[in-house]
This record gives structure tokens, sequence and C-alpha cells, in this order.
């Protein structure tokens, strides 16, 4: 493969910065468990756009800086936006041709596999379940998903990131 022909992969580091500082924002208690999974959103755009290029070891690393950043249990994300990736992946060119509403559906299934391996790891190690409401976010996530896309669209045709 010759080096000079992949364009805009700073574009992809700043664009996970900023996810990643999104998911650290302060916000006040009643719309914490609203804060959408930025990095998971960010993520499973970039494994669809690009997928040689952003892959599970891409979710592997996100997913430790999320740990790191959030104070949770050190794998928790990183397993889960592995797999999230994993998945993203291996039907890319599938969902790829589903329009934006469909795409949408696609990414609260992805992003509810999200919450649930991290879930599943809280519950494991003992601590207690959050509530009811914290599905809110794969729902948010839902909702915002199109101008996401658009938005990470239109950022990758000005850069003619490939």
């Amino acid at each position: 493969m010759i080096l000079g022909r992949r364009h805009g992969g700073s574009v992809i580091v700043v664009t996970f910065i900023i996810a990643l500082l999104l998911t650290i924002m302060p916000l006040p208690d009643w719309a914490r468990y609203l804060r959408p999974d930025w990095v998971g959103l960010t993520l499973i755009y970039w494994c669809l756009a690009v997928p040689d290029r952003v892959g599970v070891g891409t979710g592997w690393v996100m997913g430790l800086l999320v740990d790191l950043l959030t104070g949770s249990l050190l794998g928790q994300h990183a397993m889960a936006l592995t797999i999230v990736a994993y998945l993203t992946l291996k039907f890319h060119l599938r969902v790829r041709l589903f329009p934006v509403w469909q795409q949408a559906l696609t990414v609260l299934v992805l992003l509810i596999l999200h919450q649930l391996l991290s879930l599943w790891v809280t519950r494991f190690i003992g601590r207690p379940g959050p509530p009811m409401y914290y599905w809110a976010a794969s729902l948010v996530g839902m909702f915002i998903w199109p101008f996401i896309y658009i938005a990470l669209r239109s950022l990758r045709r000005s850069f003619r990131v490939s």
C-alpha cells in the first residue's frame, strides 16, 4: 500500500479527542444519564466509514482511555467497545447501505450492547445496579446519530479522509 494515499489520520484522532472531552464534561445530576456515548458513536462512525483504519484495536484503546478518564474498572469499556467495533466491522457493508434512520436503529442496538456489557461487569464486581433511566443514553445516542453521521461525513469529505 502506498503511504501517500492515506489522508486525514489527524482528523480521526481529533474527533476521538473531542468525544473523550464530551464524555468527561461535567453535567448536572439530572442530565448525567442522558449523556450519549460519544466515544461509542464516534467509533461506530469511523468503523463504518474507514474500516481498514479504525477497528477493534482502536476500540480497545479508546475503551481503556474511557476507563481511565471515568474511573471505571480498567478494561470494562475496553471490552465493550472492542465488541462494538468488531460487530460494526462485521456488518459494515450492510449497515452502510441503510438509510440514516435504519442506521440509527442499528446504532441503538450497538449502544445498548455497550451499556449491557458495562452493566454486566459492574454487577459482576458487586456494585448495585443503576436506575431504570440508565438506558436513556442509548436512546439519546440513537436520536443524535443522524447529526453525528452528517457532521462526521462532511468532516471526512472536506479533509478527504480515506
